[in-house]
């Protein structure tokens, strides 16, 4: 990874704490790791091999108790983490202490199980060791995770640094409330995705709040008191009436699942907007702005689990920012009333700048929403990018949008599909080779890591990759320079990585085709590809975009797609996905000789079967949500009610607590 010096330390300078020591004695200080292992054989092993290669051990943990005890009283630059300890608790549950401590770890196990991978991986570790452990896979792994610590770090503060910066800029301009506050959910929403933004002052007199609603990518929307009236077709004055029966919120705070349901009970106000726009999870966040007056800002998502404690944190460091805004915003000046706020259409200039890098990507979701919010995120960095997601899901197109977002945009992009490169060839093809360095190389060739010198090499299927052929990415990576088949003398290059592969890698880890510390060093910040059977509300305008192409391509008046042939392409599963989309779209419009497309043509190797409709959350009244939300769960347990992988365990509940509100709520039939 390339580190802007420069960069680091304006950030430092900003945050205050820039030190006046010599810039080399960073070098001179040893990096300190705790080790928390109860075989007293390999704690021992581990602690020499890491203090021969000039780390210091801070001390050996047989237990998360002991661990947590040494935790008191010294902070180490990263923790080797057993998952099997003595006592109640393990190393999964000490990880999800250290990351809140944002303290490095890396797990060290004898079991290598996908159910051990998959729990491991929601700590997000910084790397993952096998037992029995040979000392280069420390030392490597110990490289790989300081790496992405570095990584991690720089990124949070130029990611709070040009935050601070976007949200600032709003204190200099002349913004009404309604605009001042979309522009600002425009620019939060990289950071902290929502479906709904709900901002106003916790006033006891009435409900006067502002909502932001996205739309798509690059358009929202506001709804003010009298539009959320009419939307949920409730009086302003029932809306006053409700809201003044919620519950004030005094502290930030995270609802999803059973925690969302019963913050309906004390706040019924959340429960009408849950209800009209979908709502899953929320997260509120009020804070002082002006003589001490509480504002709130809520974030709501269509999704289950969508904010974390990443999220509060955030909007914590951004406290002071924020309360700046929002006096500017109403307190400066006369605030409009909410109720005569008019919306405007966006600036034509800022949705064109929007536009501007998601060429060929089409899809408003909330899925895709997130891919959107990633891409934006990660694309002004130097990191590697790993694009997970199923064949045909358009993860090139994603790759495409990264690079031309991102400061190499003027550099080229080099794309390579890792399956089809003959295994023989591979070396010559990825790094080149010098004339005369084996039979038939008639005359020098320049690698595909050379082409991308400057620019961006995108990895295609990285997962069909010979395991020979990783070992020697590995080191260039690490190295960052390359040497030609043939070649003496080592190539220095400056080059992005990004990655993709349609196959489970932590599946691929396991069964030893694919290397783990290729995988760690891939894994600094994924991006997964919804598949198209789970975002079908983008299937009409795919469709249409797909028939305006092929059509234009045919000089042919585009046809229209009648209402029964747009239901088949929803009710169809898509194993294909977009990329399927496609190739049917194209045989339909072939076949078609009318103005109108009455039915979809799909092809002969095609199993049509209509899927059978996804099961919604719908949220009503505050017993219907929690009738609905019940049943989802008991559906997803096959009506399995307590004991291991039951409902009640799930919802973190008494199983008898949880038979009585499924009679009470007439739940057993629809189980059943």
């Amino acid at each position: 990874m390339v580190i802007n010096h420069k960069f680091i330390n304006s950030i430092i300078l900003y945050m205050g704490t820039l030190s006046d020591e010599n810039p080399q004695s960073e070098n001179l200080v040893k990096k300190s790791i705790l080790i928390v292992e109860d075989q007293f054989v390999e704690a021992h092993d581990l602690q020499l091999i890491v203090e021969k290669a000039n780390y210091e051990v801070l001390g050996i943990a047989r237990s998360v108790d002991q661990a947590l005890e040494k935790l008191r009283t010294q902070t180490p630059d990263l923790v080797f983490l057993d998952i099997m300890l003595k006592g109640d608790k393990n190393g999964i549950d000490l990880a999800h202490i250290l990351k809140n401590r944002n303290i490095a770890f890396i797990f060290i196990s004898a079991n290598s199980s996908k159910l051990i991978l998959n729990e491991a991986k929601i700590t997000c570790p910084y790397g993952f060791i096998i037992k029995p452990f040979r000392e280069q896979d420390i030392l490597t792994t110990l490289e790989i995770a300081f790496y992405r610590q570095t990584y991690s770090l720089e990124s949070q503060l130029m990611h709070q640094f040009q935050l601070k910066n976007n949200i600032s800029e709003l204190l200099n301009s002349n913004l009404n409330p309604e605009d001042g506050l979309i522009s600002f959910a425009q620019i939060i929403q990289t950071f902290i995705s929502f479906d709904y933004l709900e901002a106003g002052f916790n006033a006891a007199d009435q409900y006067s709040n502002i909502g932001i609603v996205r739309k798509n990518i690059e358009e929202y929307q506001t709804i003010t008191v009298s539009k959320l009236s009419k939307i949920a077709e409730i009086s302003i004055k029932e809306l006053d009436e409700t809201y003044k029966k919620s519950q004030i919120d005094i502290l930030p705070a995270i609802y999803s699942q059973e925690s969302l349901i019963n913050n309906f009970q004390t706040s019924p106000i959340k429960g009408i907007i849950a209800h009209n726009f979908g709502i899953r999870s929320y997260l509120v966040f009020p804070f002082s702005a002006g003589d001490s007056q509480q504002f709130c800002f809520t974030f709501y998502s269509r999704n289950f689990n969508t904010y974390s404690d990443e999220n509060l944190l955030l909007l914590k460091q951004l406290q002071s920012t924020l309360s700046g805004l929002i006096t500017h915003l109403f307190l400066d000046k006369k605030a409009i009333e909410p109720t005569t706020i008019k919306t405007a259409p966006p600036k034509k200039e800022q949705a064109e700048s929007t536009k501007s890098g998601f060429e060929g990507i089409i899809g408003n979701s909330s899925q895709m929403a997130t891919v959107f919010n990633y891409i934006k995120k990660v694309a002004p960095s130097q990191t590697s990018v790993l694009i997970l997601g199923e064949s045909g899901t358009g993860k090139e197109k994603i790759a495409q949008s990264i690079h031309a977002l991102s400061p190499r945009k003027e550099k080229p992009l080099i794309i390579v599909n890792c399956g089809a490169i003959p295994e023989n060839l591979a070396e010559s093809i990825l790094f080149g080779h010098e004339k005369g360095a084996f039979t038939g190389a008639l005359e020098k060739r320049i690698g595909k890591f050379e082409l991308a010198d400057g620019g961006t090499l995108f990895l295609d299927e990285i997962g069909e990759m010979p395991m020979t052929l990783q070992v020697k990415l590995l080191r260039v990576l690490q190295e960052k320079d390359i040497e030609r088949v043939g070649g003496l003398v080592p190539l220095k290059i400056d080059v992005r990585i990004i990655a993709a592969t349609n196959k489970d890698l932590e599946h691929e880890v396991a069964a030893g085709r694919f290397r783990m510390d290729l995988y760690y060093r891939l894994y600094v910040f994924p991006i997964l590809v919804p598949s198209l059977r789970t975002r079908k509300e983008d299937i009409p305008e795919l469709a249409d975009h797909f028939i305006k192409m092929y059509s234009e391509n045919m000089s042919i008046k585009p046809p229209l797609l009648s209402n029964i042939a747009l239901q088949q392409l929803i009710n169809y599963n898509w194993p294909g996905n977009i990329r399927e989309l496609e190739h049917i779209i194209q045989r339909t419009i072939l076949l078609n000789e009318e103005s109108t497309i009455k039915t979809i043509e799909f092809s002969p190797s095609s199993a049509f079967k209509p899927e059978q409709n996804a099961e919604s959350f719908s949220i009503k009244t505050i017993l219907d949500n929690e009738r609905d939300y019940i049943l989802y769960i008991l559906k997803k347990c096959n009506g399995k009610v307590s004991g291991a992988g039951g409902a009640a365990e799930i919802l973190n509940i008494n199983p008898s607590t949880l038979t009585s509100r499924i009679k009470k709520l007439q739940i057993n039939k629809e189980v059943s």
